[in-house]
């Protein structure tokens, strides 16, 4: 692997990083290989994993200089003579799992400096702090706070009056938090914004008046969400995330959001006030939500859709406006083939010349 700011990880066999991440090794790989790093397949050394799931990249099989790499087994043929291979049916969920293990400093924001409560930093005596919490430098903590042990408030970061933050969690540099409740484990990366009020206006004659808003952001356990995404808090409901789900970063979630448990929200996704999503949706990068509407439980949204209205439980949805896949596929090839013959009628003056 090339120059990190990661140290290589503890050196492991690939025999413990087959039991690991519940692969096999072929018969007469050598089980005592050891490596300490991961890398992708054009890049890594004898001292890196890497792996191969993505059949595109697998003519790199035959030139890896990796000291290993997982793959399934329809690709092993591809490999290199004397390459060690771990089998699994599931490679990028193996890799993810070795990766942790050699670079668990890597899961979220790297501490910047010592343990321990920064001279720099200012925390209101009527703050709650719990033991092993890290507060570093020109961190504000505001009156009534409660931080939960373990947890490490980065650079810059402010935490607003009455907030609540939970056990071993990871608040990264320059965020702020307000009007919220975070759970335990919840990772917010560099310069997200939490509790801020939501975008309300009502027109009022010539002019547009503004709508307080008084709701809370509410997180739950294992949260994790992405550099500089938005969070606004609840108008007269909270602003809700459910436990396990990921962020990506360029979010926005709007005013009495609601997301389910274990979702997965790409970047760049813009979410109008009010909207709704089940436990187990994903949504593709670019996608935007018309506000009030209902995404079902373990509903897809292909990236680069308008979600104009509610979208069923375990549906595959996209397009502009959404609409199931199968019914979006077919009007684009409609819509191409109609493209293509009015060009080519445009060509021909009917007489079989060209106009």
């Amino acid at each position: 692997m090339s120059e990190s700011f990661f140290k290589r990880g503890q050196p492991m066999t690939l025999a413990a990083l087959a039991a690991l991440c519940g692969a096999s090794l072929e018969n007469g790989d050598p089980a005592d290989v050891v490596v300490d790093g991961i890398a992708a397949l054009d890049t890594a050394g004898p001292r890196d994993i890497a792996f191969l799931e993505n059949p595109k990249y697998g003519g790199l099989l035959a030139e890896t200089r990796a000291g290993a790499v997982i793959t399934s087994r329809r690709h092993r043929h591809l490999a290199r003579a004397g390459l060690p291979l771990l089998m699994t049916a599931h490679p990028s969920a193996a890799f993810a799992t070795v990766g942790r293990t050699l670079f668990p400093d890597a899961l979220k924001p790297q501490r910047l400096t010592s343990p321990g409560i920064s001279a720099q930093a200012h925390v209101s005596s009527s703050a709650v702090v719990e033991d092993d919490v890290t507060i570093e430098p020109f961190v504000v903590i505001a009156d009534g706070v409660h931080v939960g042990s373990g947890t490490v408030i980065s650079a810059g970061a402010m935490v607003g009056p009455g907030c609540h933050i939970g056990r071993d969690c990871s608040i990264g540099p320059g965020v702020s938090v307000q009007h919220a409740l975070i759970g335990n484990r919840v990772i917010l990366h560099p310069g997200v914004r939490i509790g801020q009020d939501g975008f309300g206006y009502t027109p009022d004659r010539n002019q547009l008046t503004k709508m307080v808003q008084i709701g809370r952001v509410i997180i739950q356990d294992d949260v994790e969400i992405g550099a500089n995404s938005t969070v606004d808090r609840g108008a007269v409901r909270d602003t809700v995330i459910g436990e396990g789900t990921k962020i990506d970063n360029l979010v926005q979630v709007g005013h009495n959001v609601v997301i389910g448990r274990s979702c997965v929200i790409v970047g760049q996704v813009g979410i109008a006030g009010s909207v709704t999503l089940g436990n187990g949706v994903s949504v593709g990068g670019q996608t935007g939500f018309k506000g009030h509407v209902t995404v079902g439980d373990g509903a897809q949204i292909a990236a680069v859709s308008v979600v104009a209205g509610d979208v069923p439980a375990g549906a595959r949805w996209g397009g502009m406006p959404a609409r199931p896949v199968r019914e979006w596929i077919r009007e684009m090839a409609t819509l191409t083939a109609i493209a293509k013959d009015r060009r080519g009628a445009e060509r021909d003056d009917g007489n079989g010349n060209d106009a």
